[in-house]
Order: C-alpha cells, then structure tokens, then sequence
C-alpha cells in the first residue's frame, strides 16, 4: 500500500502505459538539452519549456546535464536556478517556487515502490514535492516525495530530506533535521 498521501499506479493499466509514454518523450528531449551549452541559456530555456509544456521566464536558468522522467509535471516558478547535474523523478508533480537555487547533484524524487515484498513489482508510488520561495538546496541533496520546504529556508549539502522543512529554516543530515531557524540571533548567549 503507498505511504499516505501517496498515489499508487499499477502495472498493465491506462496510467502506466501514459507514465511509460512520458518518460519515453522526455528520453527524446533531454539528450538535447544534455548537449547544450550553459552559454546557450535561450536554446536552454526553450527546450526546458518544451519538456515541462510550460514557457519560463527570462531569468531562469540552467546547467546541463539535466535528468527527468517525464517533465510535464514539473512547475517552476519566477527566476529559478537549476545546478548541473540534477535529477527530478516528477511523477508525482513538483512544484518549485520563485527564487529558488538548485545545487549541482540534486535529486528530486517523487516515485518509488510499495514498503512490502509482494507488492513492490505491482507498480509504482507517487507522491509531490512542493518546494516554497526563496529555498536554497544546496550541492547532493535528496527529497523524497510527499515532502515540503518552506519558503525561505536552507536544506544544507548532502542531506536527506524524508519530512517537511518549517519555512526560515537550516536543515541538514540523513536525515534531515533542524539545524536552527533563519534569521535567529546568533549572538545571545545559550
């Protein structure tokens, strides 16, 4: 059974055979983008569009290589920056806010397999990742489906991040944890 909130695609069905048409179309679009080069930002920016079926504003901005399983659940916002190197399973949707920076070897991951044995070849679980404005996640971070980052906050590098981040936060490990709130007094004493 997929975790709660989690959606559940079955093998052999309608929602499988659009799931495998969309990774199939968005194995036909990322070599392209994988062979531009970072300085061909408009080239970048409109194939980006394509793969997410969604026009960017002129801000945005990418490093290939990029991977995605589908793209056209993919939604990103006002003057985004997306590192080298990033991942975005996107089954289940992600939704990423205004000013937000992507580091290089990012994993955003939306789908994966039902917990037990018996059930984990029937199909596939989905669950979004809403990421809030102004969000830095920094270099080797992972998010697993079913998650929310809070605007404004940081998810520090190589992290984990299995439960929801509190806007204004410092998160960080595996997995994540609170590290201190943004914009605290650093200089008071304990």
């Amino acid at each position: 059974m997929p975790e709660s909130g989690a959606i559940m695609i079955r093998r052999r069905t309608p929602e499988s055979a659009a799931m495998v048409a969309s990774v199939q179309r968005a194995m036909a679009i990322t070599p392209k983008l994988n062979r531009l080069e970072y300085g061909d930002a408009d080239a970048i920016r409109a194939l980006f569009g394509e793969l997410i079926g969604a026009e960017l504003d002129e801000r945005f901005s990418l490093i290939p290589p990029f991977y995605t399983t589908g793209g056209e659940n993919i939604r990103i916002g006002r003057n985004v920056f997306i590192n080298q190197n990033c991942t975005m399973y996107d089954l289940g949707g992600i939704e990423i806010g205004d000013d937000v920076l992507i580091g290089p070897n990012v994993s955003l991951i939306t789908s994966g397999h039902p917990i037990e044995p018996e059930e984990r070849r029937e199909g596939v679980t989905a669950a979004p990742i809403t990421i809030g404005r102004n969000v830095w996640i920094a270099a080797g971070v992972t998010v697993i489906g079913g998650v929310s980052i809070g605007d404004n906050s940081v998810v520090a590098a190589g992290s984990v991040v299995t439960r929801d981040v509190p806007p204004n936060s410092l998160v960080g490990g595996n997995p994540a944890r609170l590290i201190r709130a943004i914009g605290e007094d650093r200089s008071a004493a304990p």
